[in-house]
Order: C-alpha cells, then structure tokens, then sequence
C-alpha cells in the first residue's frame, strides 16, 4: 500500500481560465495521468496552460469500467488527477463511484480547493447562505420535476439547482406553480464569463425577465430559490394553545424548545411568537 498512487480531485474554471489555481496547474503537470469528463473539451485547457499530461476518459457511459482500469494504475504507483469539464469534479459531475473506490481499496483521494458554480453563485446571490441545499439538475420530465419543487415547500434553506438554457423558462415556471410567484429567487448565468449576470427577484419578476429578451434564457445557469419564511399563521393552533400554557409556568426559551420538539418546529419561530404573548 505504501507505493500506491494518489488520485487529485482538481477543480478546472467555469468560464475564466484566470480561476484556475496554481497548484492545480502544478498537479496536472506533474500526475502520471489526468482522466477527463471529455477529453477533447479539456485538451483546449491542457493547450493553453502547455500541459502535456495525457489525458484519458472518464464519463457517465464508462465510469464503473475504466475505475476498475485506473485503479490498477494507481496500486502500480501511478499518480491521477481526475477533472470535470468545469468546476469542481464530481458536484453534479461524474466520479462519485470512482473515488468511492479509491477510497474502498486504500488509495489516498487529495481534493484541491478550486472552482465551483454552486458557491460562486451563492456567494454573490444576496440569498441566506447559513444552510444551503444543493439539488443539481432538476429532472427534466414535468412531473418529476414537480415533484422535487414540491419538496422544498416548506424547507427553510436557500436551495440551489443547475439548470440548461434550454429549459430554464420551464424551471421557473414550475417553481411559480409550486411554490408560488412571490418566492423570492436569483437567477445566475454565465459566471465568470463575460457576460455574467445575477437577477433576483420574485419567481414571477424572473419569469417575465427571461421572456423578456430572448438572449436571458441563453448560457448555463444557476437558480436559487429562497428558504419557505414560517409565520405564525403556519404554527399549528394546538402548538400554540401548548406554548401559552407552558409560558405561564416555564422561562419562555424552556417553553420553546419542548413545542418545538413536540411538534419538530422550529425553537427560534416558537421562541419570538412566546415573548409577544407576553407584550
């Protein structure tokens, strides 16, 4: 196991060549092999950065073959970077079954830090970011679609999907029929390149932005939508009848928290509506 290769996960940008990171550079210069999501896409990457490594596939259609292949290499000593076509490998990407094989047999996986559409986005969206869910893609077919929107109904957390240009209008409209045409959303495209661009807005608002002009709804895309706001309109009436009983006789945190576990809400929302019981 000692003289086992090590497989690097190594970022590539997402638009900006400029974002790739120098010890991503470094590493792909100095492996063995770089196995690539396609091959002819990042050999335009391997030219511009006078990278000569060889490259060779690894994609959805040959991931459980070629794992096997590669694993062989690397308990022969070889060192890997695995790389997607942009951004962090294996977030919305192939590779989950290779390094879970890697992992399985003993062979060292060293993530490098590095470009990632998700967070890029997140960080500039203006949305809460203190609990985030990322979902990829949403299905492509309607009702399935639906029925992922339908799930996030009532989650709190910001939550983040990747969608094609090509189906982006349709997305949006979904999330208007689910969830509603005032939840808030920010809709981001192009990051990192030229023409990036962030709306928010209701998903009405953003529905209209993209119709608007048909050059919105081109370019890859990042939607994020806002966590469900609880109020106490949404607190069931026997949670708060509980609350106001446990308030005359407990601290009003203490009250809180056996609701909130009685009924799994949240302890913060029963916390805020106790102290306006008592003004």
């Amino acid at each position: 196991m000692a003289n086992f290769g090590k497989l690097f996960i190594v970022p590539t940008p997402i638009g900006n060549l400029e974002d790739i990171t120098l010890r991503a550079i470094r590493t792909l210069n100095e492996v063995d092999l770089i196995a690539a999501e396609d091959t002819r896409h990042s050999q335009k990457l391997m030219q511009h950065f006078d990278i000569s490594t060889r490259l060779i596939s690894l994609h959805d259609h040959n991931e459980a073959q070629r794992a096997t292949q590669l694993i062989e290499k690397l308990q022969q000593g070889l060192n890997i970077a695995l790389i997607s076509d942009a951004g962090t490998p294996l977030i919305s990407d192939p590779g989950y079954g290779f390094v879970n094989q890697c992992r399985a047999n003993s062979v060292d996986v060293i993530p490098l830090p590095g470009a990632c559409a998700a967070v890029t986005a997140l960080s500039g969206a203006g949305l809460a970011t203190d609990r985030f869910r990322f979902e990829g893609f949403l299905p492509a077919k309607q009702q399935a679609k639906t029925q992922v929107l339908e799930s996030i109904e009532r989650e709190t957390a910001t939550c983040v999907f990747y969608e094609s240009p090509r189906r982006i209008a349709d997305t949006v409209q979904a999330v208007v029929d689910v969830l509603g045409a005032e939840r808030k959303v920010v809709v981001a495209k192009e990051l990192s390149k030229t023409f990036e661009t962030f709306y928010s807005g209701t998903a009405g608002e953003a529905l209209e932005w993209l119709h608007a002009d048909s050059n919105h709804q081109r370019g890859e895309f990042v939607l994020m939508i806002a966590g469900h706001k609880s109020d106490v309109n949404d607190i069931p009436e026997e949670a708060l009848k509980l609350l106001k009983l446990l308030m005359a006789e407990l601290p009003p945190k203490k009250a809180a928290a056996i609701v909130a576990q009685q009924y799994g809400l949240k302890k913060n929302t029963l916390y805020q509506i106790g102290l306006e019981f008592g003004s």
